[in-house]
């Protein structure tokens, strides 16, 4: 395992922890549904938290001087020191044993279960996956394990990889535009100030990428989302997601998604190539 600048080995990391206590405000929901464009009652206190609503709350309040070029905050602190300039959000494994409410108190408490390094087509990558404990009133109801992955900015002469065709037939869909605003609204909502998702000279200039890139935990909330039209009255109980290939913003996207049986539905992020962005599977109650 590579070292970062001080000559520390970055597994030094595993272990660590951090804990953030939140009140569960109502107005991030009643945003992130405005976002989503649903159309529910107003948000109040004893409602439970809709899947995936989480990620709204235990926002680490970095100072703007402590960002780094990109808009995360600097290497080091809770996560580790990866020099790699490319940070993603890549995936998460999520169960629900219980509900939070609007109106309580919780704590979210992190550790880094892993950090690995491995070599890919492009060139080096570090994996850190982190496993998140939430906790209200009933103790834990959330446990959500997180893989970021690093990597190095790919070469001018780099050919883009190649696409995986997506699923065909989907039982349910639902066509999605992403636009800037689209993207900004959610970045505040999180409050993520990472370039890549409202900078649009810095994300094809610097980082290489053909345009802004959409949110990965957006993709996922986005098909949590169409599970809870199309299966109102179940309850999520688990929810896990992997980011295949970006999404950009400004080209149509369906999500999709199909019952395979019992409890079990498979979804998926088409883009508008075809080709499988996200493959995502949810466990009803």
């Amino acid at each position: 395992m590579a070292e970062d600048k001080g000559g520390t080995s970055l597994r030094d990391w595993i272990g660590r922890s951090e804990t953030i206590t939140d009140a569960l405000a109502p107005m991030p929901v009643a945003a992130l549904n405005a976002t989503l464009d649903r159309d529910d009652p107003a948000p109040v206190p004893g409602d439970a938290l809709p899947p995936l609503y989480h990620w709204l709350y235990f926002l680490g309040l970095v100072p703007t001087a402590a960002l780094d070029i990109d808009g995360h905050p600097q290497r080091g602190g809770f996560l580790p020191p990866v020099a790699l300039p490319r940070r993603m959000w890549v995936g998460s494994d999520v169960t629900f044993n219980g509900a939070l409410r609007l109106g309580e108190e919780a704590t979210r408490t992190s550790v880094i279960e892993d950090v690995s390094e491995k070599e890919g087509r492009s060139g080096r990558l570090v994996f850190v996956v982190i496993r998140h404990q939430i906790a209200g009133t009933d103790g834990i109801v959330i446990t959500d394990r997180q893989t970021l992955v690093y990597r190095d900015r790919p070469s001018a002469m780099e050919a883009p990889p190649r696409g995986k065709p997506a699923p065909e037939g989907p039982e349910f869909s639902r066509m999605i535009e992403p636009s800037a605003a689209f993207l900004f609204r959610y970045s505040a909502l999180i409050f993520n100030a990472h370039r890549i998702h409202y900078d649009h000279p810095y994300t094809v200039d610097v980082e290489g990428y053909p345009g802004l890139v959409v949110h990965g935990p957006l993709l996922a909330t986005l098909l949590a989302d169409l599970v809870r039209r199309e299966r109102p009255e179940s309850t999520i109980r688990r929810f896990r997601f992997s980011a295949v290939k970006p999404v950009f913003a400004d080209a149509p996207f369906e999500v999709c998604g199909r019952a395979e049986g019992g409890a079990r539905m498979t979804l998926w992020v088409r883009d508008g190539s075809g080709d499988l962005s996200v493959e995502a599977a949810a466990e009803l109650g």
